[in-house]
């Protein structure tokens, strides 16, 4: 079984990204939002500048033309009074329109456009000559204005002030063409206003649905990798509760085994020596060949005992393992797998075994151990390859055979499940898994901590 490592928790974070999409997303509406509201007012301030400019004009030309009309008013007047006191208050009116056509003159100078000058040179030059026309009309008699008044009125004045209006026509109809200009540039502007705004808008749309659909295949992943966790752990339930059923029933087991081995092979061994001893006894005065039997047979007896003894303690833990290091103790426990099960074993060792911590030592041990009794029981082996190496810090083991290899969905064994608590325990990798064409493998892998001076010479070794 492999564990993830911390590079791929980092890798599965989910929160960095759904941030920095969801920051995105915002700064984009926030960015559309903005430069919408900031085109919208510029289109509607020059909107308002082009109606407010185009009314100033025309109220300036209607002011012009109004002045116009009222000036002859004031002449037509001024002829009709026949009373000579009255000729210096309209001489004042007069000029006080004058100077209302100098201001509104020069005013339409500013708001019109420079290819408008012209027209407003020939309205200036227009209004002086209808002003100059009305000098003489202050010095004649009463007499010369009733003589003289209508000629002058149709052939000076009418014309003159006809020509003074005609010329603010064509202003006004230049400044209606202006308006029309700026209007379709102002329409163009919000046409192209509204493009960008759309543009701005599904590009939102389109990060919107990203930033969503993301979202949402990484919360399906996180759906699926939960459920997957949540049957991992009812797995690792039932195999726990299965795994504690199977310990009681294995120190059961091997108590059942402990008490057989002593009861029905040591202790018959046992009462079979004391009975050669009490034989032995009773032949002491008969010859020397029945006494030197009893002897032979009780020594044979007691070898016998004391091999099913060290059997039975080399089982629980080797001595040798403590007295002599890892390497003889496999050496001598393939050794007796090959005596008892008639398996071919071949073992290979490389690197200096016997400077790993015990704990690595006996798990080792117990790994080949437990590796071995499956083979012998379950794999219907002919050959098995066993392999033990340190290379620097790194320890592996492979237990590889040719038998009938491990069957789809079946349950891991005690035994199994203890190998994999022992790597656990050491921050090691355990995996089974079935070879081609047919056997199965063990590969076992642990980091190993030495010290400096022994992490040293292993380098230098390997």
């Amino acid at each position: 079984m492999k564990f993830p490592g911390r590079w791929q928790r980092r890798f599965f974070a989910t929160w960095p990204v759904a941030a920095a999409a969801l920051g995105g997303l915002l700064l984009l509406i926030y960015t559309s939002v903005a430069t919408t509201s900031r085109k919208a007012e510029e289109i509607y301030a020059q909107l308002d500048q082009l109606n407010s400019h185009h009314r100033e004009v025309e109220i300036t030309l209607r002011r012009l033309r109004s002045d116009v009309h009222l000036s002859g008013i004031y002449i037509r007047d001024y002829l009709l009074d026949t009373d000579r006191e009255e000729a210096r208050e309209y001489r004042q009116r007069l000029t006080e329109l004058r100077q209302n056509h100098a201001d509104n003159v020069g005013r339409l100078r500013g708001l019109l456009r420079r290819d408008a000058a012209a027209r407003v040179d020939v309205l200036e030059k227009r209004l002086d000559e209808y002003w100059q026309a009305f000098e003489p009309l202050f010095e004649w008699s009463v007499y010369e204005k009733i003589m003289r008044s209508g000629r002058f009125l149709r052939q000076e004045v009418l014309p003159r002030r006809e020509a003074v209006l005609d010329i603010t026509k064509d202003i006004e109809q230049l400044n209606n063409a202006n308006l029309e200009t700026q209007r379709a540039e102002v329409t163009r502007r919000l046409v192209a206003f509204r493009e960008d705004h759309d543009r701005r808008l599904w590009r939102t749309l389109l990060l919107g649905f990203v930033v969503a659909l993301v979202a949402v295949v990484r919360l399906r992943m996180l759906e699926r990798r939960s459920e997957k966790q949540r049957l991992h752990a009812e797995q690792a339930e039932n195999e726990m509760r299965l795994l504690s059923q199977q310990l009681v029933a294995a120190q059961e087991e091997e108590r059942k085994k402990l008490t057989r081995e002593l009861h029905d092979h040591v202790g018959q061994m046992l009462t079979a020596l004391r009975m050669e001893i009490g034989r032995s006894d009773r032949t002491r005065g008969a010859s020397e060949i029945q006494h030197s039997q009893a002897v032979a047979e009780a020594k044979r007896l007691l070898d016998t005992i004391l091999r099913s003894v060290r059997d039975l303690v080399m089982g629980l833990r080797p001595s040798m393992l403590d007295d002599f290091g890892l390497q003889p103790a496999l050496e001598w426990h393939v050794r007796d797998f090959r005596r008892r099960f008639a398996i071919p074993v071949h073992l290979t060792l490389s690197g200096d075994l016997d400077k790993l911590p015990d704990q690595h030592r006996t798990c080792i041990y117990r790994i080949v151990q437990e590796a071995l009794t499956n083979c012998a029981r379950h794999a219907h082996a002919n050959r098995v390859d066993v392999s033990v190496g340190l290379a620097q810090t790194t320890l592996d083991v492979i237990v590889a055979d040719d038998g009938v290899g491990i069957a789809p969905g079946r349950p891991r064994g005690l035994g199994l499940v203890g190998i994999e608590e022992r790597v656990r325990e050491l921050h090691g990798t355990f995996e089974v898994r079935s070879r081609q064409p047919n056997g199965t493998e063990l590969r076992v892998t642990m980091p190993v901590t030495l010290p400096i001076e022994e992490a040293q010479l292993a380098s230098t070794a390997g």
